[in-house]
């Protein structure tokens, strides 16, 4: 699949990984849907875009918790564009909190906006997808789902169903034409740790000094426009976070040695 002329509909796009692929994906053809829950942002977003070119960019804001929500946002793209080509479930929140230290209300909540809100708006879309007879399906997971983490514990379990669900709904899907590609990103250059949950559920608020020398956005941009374009099912992005990765398979005592020695932060 290229990624020209293809609509591709992307949530958390208001910022981070969500953004810069939307940009990727605009600037190499497609025609974005951008939704996320933060109204301004994508309303500046979708200005420039109509900047550069008129009639490629459409905004529908909506919360991911909220199934209402999800399904009134189905109902307008389908007003807006005749199918969606590529669906990227990017919207997500990241933790920053001891389990000990977690609310399970904090541990339910992460687990709406990073799984359940993906595979309700991915089951509402799908037979739309069906339909016209073919569909990409990319899903925003991260390393953490992968492997556990200090300070993850909920996101990582999130992230880890997420592996569960999409790939066995690739198995089902397989002879209707409808990819899916698990997107693994370690530490990427975004704010994703500022608008972590601390156990609280407050605002983490801070930079991780992994986040700042992590790979810059938009290389991840155009690392998950490739792997869209080759079918690629699984994709890591990243450093030593994927090193860690591969010695977990090879040598599992050293990387329970490790992940018990690396900062959390």
């Amino acid at each position: 699949m290229r990624i020209q002329n293809n609509i591709a509909w992307i949530t958390g796009a208001s910022s981070g990984i969500g953004e810069a692929v939307a940009m990727e994906m605009f600037k190499q053809g497609a025609t974005v849907v951008l939704s996320s829950n933060e109204v301004a942002k994508l309303k500046e977003k979708k200005a420039w875009f109509d900047s550069v070119e008129k009639g490629r960019c459409y905004v529908i804001p909506f919360d991911i918790t909220i199934p209402d929500e999800i399904l009134q946002a189905v109902a307008k793209v389908k007003q807006l564009v005749p199918r969606i080509d590529i669906l990227v479930n990017n919207a997500g929140v990241s933790q920053r909190s001891y389990a000990m230290d977690t609310l399970i209300d904090i541990d339910r909540k992460i687990f709406e906006i990073n799984f359940f809100g993906a595979i309700t708006l991915t089951k509402l879309l799908l037979p739309w997808m069906v339909d016209s007879g073919a569909g990409h399906i990319v899903v925003t997971s991260s390393m953490a789902g992968k492997y556990g983490f200090r300070m993850r514990t909920a996101y990582s379990a999130s992230k880890h169903a997420l592996h569960g669900f999409f790939e066995s709904l690739r198995a089902e899907l397989y002879h209707r034409n409808i990819n899916v590609t698990l997107i693994c990103p370690g530490r990427v250059q975004t704010d994703i740790s500022l608008h972590s949950l601390k156990g609280d559920g407050q605002q983490y608020g801070l930079m991780d000094k992994g986040q700042q020398q992590g790979v810059p956005v938009s290389a991840c941009a155009r690392i998950i426009c490739r792997a869209v374009e080759k079918n690629r099912k699984e994709v890591y992005i990243g450093t030593s976070e994927v090193i860690l990765l591969v010695i977990k398979r090879i040598c599992p005592p050293l990387y329970y040695w490790i992940v018990t020695k690396i900062s959390p932060t």
